[in-house]
């Protein structure tokens, strides 16, 4: 946990870094340790390699045997990369609580089904790399240079395919989830349902490798897709959507839940929804684990960028700058009015560079700022509403922005490095529109800053500013044409080579401790994606996505104001209570087509859709980044949730700029984008004015919040004759507050917080 340590009554942020355990998470001592540290690290190290092309037996030129020879074909390595995962996160996380000291463990009839649900697993591995070995005897027939897969109908592989391997491996990994629901064990012992569903994932990956390295890779999506990669892919979508509701929870899940129920239903609804032919339970999961579902763009993403970059993350934890981005901003920020909330503002953007999660940015540094914004005088719900708010920005601060930034470039075609570009002036508005409103809400309640012996000393983490180093290499090489990829390795060997300047530098077990923590937090985003690329398969499938795009169609006929605000809901509802990732690759595959479909541009279309899918963390009723501030605030997660939504009630104008005026995404002259983003600020600035009723040194009354907010919307507009008239509004404004000073109901409020 992050602790406030004092040096002469100095704060200074400490184990902002340390990583978190969940309380479903195994914590393992021993031997157990030492493997399942292994793995984490193997799999984490595996990807790295992968990823630059290395490969040992090519450097050694010796052949070493059960290494991978790089680079993987694209769908393998896919496979490998969930399957690795899935693995990896049934060894870690429980289904279920831990047993406490004193409980009775699992009975012998658990152990006695758990071992027969192996054995059927165990025969459905030995029977896949019987089909591996098959497939690279070189006797079976060929079909335009690849080995055809007769798994027909009546053929002895289709039998064996159901009897052998598609049903044991059903029984074996159903079967474990339903007994991994009662079976409980001590937090530091595997369940052995858990160990089942690994020997699963095992056996569906050996199987899809095979089988997708033949002509048969070609009928997937088809009605002819053979019936082992079905089963299969009924095995694999069960253990992804049980991974992910022990790591993400239920939300996500039960979306999920509901868009299979719709493939299996479409032809029986009427209207947009309806289908005009059933899908058989073959022909989905056939479809859905191939690069149109689960192995498509969120996958690609997950096994590229998105475990690089936390790759990156885990080497800059384990030299400690968390710890530095925070005190670096209490440093830069404290002292202003209400200051704690200005450095949550400051320290969230700057660890949103490195792990760019919402809830696990609240985490990061809202346990340290959280307290202090009480302790100034801000009550526990707006404590905990203005870090929520805070955080969900770190989604959308380049250069690292989440998966989100990535998935968008998958889909897209558009190079990272222009989305990141593009997100500059969205950003800074993003956490102007925050800073403004903690800032009026501080002046209206008095509020001081923290002294100057409450603060790090300034000059002494100004010598250490080399610590952004690592960032700075990132962006250098993003933008002087290096791949993401290779400017993200270049970052990652510059986090550990600056370590050797700090005290926590890093030798050989540090950095092998840096890829054990990778891998074990690689598994949530992985699940995530993963579960997301189901939602992804039933939309490519059914088509409901085009049809949603011609409603658009219909609404823009009307007005297309009515159709964003249209995208708008939709976005927003598809990322309550799912993580970011997943809210935008569903609302890119449902939303954006129909958005493009408008004449909108293709980046703005999609940075329309993700920058909601991003603020969904903040609105009520699930808003997950202010559950977990309230769960730190103590305060009640629904009021919370409210609080944030009103701190971040700007962002949500923000997403309309694009449309009206696209410079604020870079897409225009030098004058242009200067002029958009410095009118767009300052529409920003009137809005939260309106909001909070304080304007320029003065509590407003009602109808001057009205105006306040009616100029705002005109700087928002974009166009040089309403930007004349929101100044001209402002001024208005301004005048009549100085000149007739209005009476504002509620000017009397206590001052809180003592000097």
């Amino acid at each position: 946990m992050t602790e406030v340590s004092r040096t002469n009554d100095t704060v200074l942020a400490e184990g902002i870094d340390d990583e978190p355990v969940e309380s479903n998470r195994r914590v393992f001592a021993g031997r157990t340790q030492i493997a399942i540290a292994t793995v984490a690290t193997l799999y984490a190290l595996f990807h790295m390699a992968a990823l630059n092309g290395v490969s040992i037996s090519a450097l050694t030129g010796i052949d070493i045997p059960f290494l991978p020879q790089f680079p993987l074909e694209t769908w393998n390595f896919r496979i490998i990369h969930i399957a690795g995962a899935l693995i990896l996160g049934f060894l870690l996380f429980s289904s279920r609580s831990f047993l406490s000291e004193g409980e009775g463990g699992a009975g012998k009839i658990f152990s006695g089904i758990a071992a027969l649900l192996a054995a059927s697993a165990a025969l459905s591995i030995v029977t896949a790399i019987g089909f591996a070995n098959e497939i690279g005897s070189g006797e079976l027939p060929q079909m335009g240079g690849l080995t055809t897969w007769p798994a027909f109908q009546g053929t002895e592989i289709y039998t064996t395919e159901i009897r052998w391997f598609g049903v044991p491996l059903l029984i074996a990994t159903l079967g474990a989830i339903v007994l991994g629901w009662v079976e409980r064990r001590e937090r530091g012992r595997i369940a052995a349902s858990d160990l089942v569903l690994s020997f699963a994932a095992s056996a569906v990956a050996i199987y899809l490798v095979a089988i997708y390295g033949t002509a048969a890779r070609n009928s997937v999506g088809t009605p002819f897709v053979p019936v082992g990669v079905a089963f299969a892919a009924t095995a694999g979508s069960a253990m992804i959507l049980e991974l992910t509701r022990r790591v993400a929870g239920l939300a996500l899940v039960i979306i999920t839940g509901v868009f299979l129920a719709y493939t299996f239903t479409a032809h029986l609804l009427p209207g947009i929804l309806a289908v005009q032919n059933p899908y058989s339970w073959q022909r989905f999961f056939g479809h859905v684990y191939s690069d149109a579902g689960i192995l498509g763009p969120t996958t690609a993403v997950s096994s590229t960028y998105i475990i690089l970059f936390i790759i990156f993350a885990a080497f800059l934890q384990a030299s400690k700058v968390g710890d530095y981005f925070v005190n670096f901003a209490f440093a830069a920020a404290g002292r202003a009015r209400g200051g704690p909330a200005k450095v949550a503002i400051f320290a969230s953007g700057l660890m949103g560079m490195i792990n760019g999660t919402s809830a696990g940015n609240v985490v990061a540094t809202g346990s340290l700022t959280i307290p202090l914004m009480k302790k100034v005088g801000y009550d526990k719900r707006t404590s905990g509403a203005i870090e929520a708010a805070a955080s969900t920005g770190g989604q959308i601060m380049p250069p690292i922005m989440g998966a989100g930034a990535f998935i968008m470039a998958e889909i897209t075609g558009i190079p990272y490095q222009e989305i990141a570009i593009a997100a500059i002036i969205p950003a800074i508005l993003y956490f102007a529109s925050i800073y403004f409103m903690v800032d009026f809400e501080a002046a209206k309640l008095g509020m001081r800053g923290m002294r100057e012996d409450e603060l790090p000393n300034f000059k002494r983490l100004l010598a250490q500013v080399y610590l952004f180093i690592p960032i700075i290499i990132l962006i250098v090489a993003l933008f002087v044409g290096y791949s993401v990829i290779r400017a993200g390795t270049l970052a990652t060997v510059a986090a550990a080579v600056v370590s050797w300047l700090t005290p926590h530098r890093m030798g050989i077990r540090s950095i092998l401790k840096a890829f054990e923590l990778a891998g074990v937090m690689s598994i949530q985003i992985i699940a995530v994606c993963a579960c997301a690329g189901i939602i992804v398969g039933v939309i490519s499938l059914t088509g409901v996505g085009a049809r949603f795009s011609s409603v658009l169609l219909d609404l823009a006929a009307a007005s297309q104001l009515l159709a964003l605000v249209f995208a708008m809901c939709i976005a927003i509802l598809l990322g309550m209570g799912m993580p970011t990732t997943a809210a935008y690759a569903v609302a890119a595959s449902v939303v954006a087509p129909g958005l493009v479909q408008l004449g909108i541009p293709q980046l703005t279309a999609h940075f329309f859709v993700f920058y909601f899918a991003v603020v969904s963390a903040i609105t009520p009723p699930v808003a997950l980044a202010s559950y977990a501030a309230a769960g730190i605030s103590g305060a009640n997660p629904m009021g919370t949730s409210v609080a944030s939504f009103k701190i971040g009630i700007a962002a949500f104008i923000v997403p309309f700029m694009f449309f009206y005026n696209s410079a604020i995404l870079m897409d225009g002259t030098t004058f242009e984008i200067i002029r958009a983003g410095v009118t767009a600020t300052f529409g920003v600035f009137l809005l939260s004015a309106g909001v909070q009723g304080w304007f320029l040194g003065a509590r407003s009354v009602w109808y001057l919040r009205v105006a306040l907010f009616a100029a705002a919307l005109f700087m928002i507009e974009g166009g040089l004759i309403s930007d004349l008239v929101g100044l001209g509004t402002a001024a208005a404004v301004f005048a009549i507050q100085k000149m007739f000073r209005p009476n504002a109901e509620g000017v009397a409020v206590p001052v809180r917080g003592a000097d």
